[in-house]
């Protein structure tokens, strides 16, 4: 019985937890090495381009003259150019 408690934890561990983990750390990762000029994703859906980087937020521009104050854990993602309407 034991084992099978094990067994059951160490295939969660596999096949959920660390695969998590690893995903996250990209995502910490993709954040610290954002700069100015970058085109990002917020978590709402915003586009927006990066004008200001602070400790704690980013300053993003998200539309001619619209900034924005964004905390950096809701950045979503990076995008190129191509992805995103100028």
């Amino acid at each position: 019985m034991i084992l099978m408690m094990v067994a059951l934890f160490a295939i969660m561990y596999f096949f959920m937890i660390r695969p998590q983990q690893k995903k996250q750390k990209e995502v910490q990762e993709m954040r610290k090495n954002l700069k100015v000029g970058d085109r990002v994703i917020t978590s709402g859906g915003i586009f927006g381009k990066i004008k200001e980087v602070e400790d704690m937020a980013f300053i993003i521009e998200i539309a001619e003259g619209v900034k924005v104050k964004v905390d950096k854990a809701s950045i979503f993602a990076a995008t190129n150019d191509s992805q995103t309407n100028k």
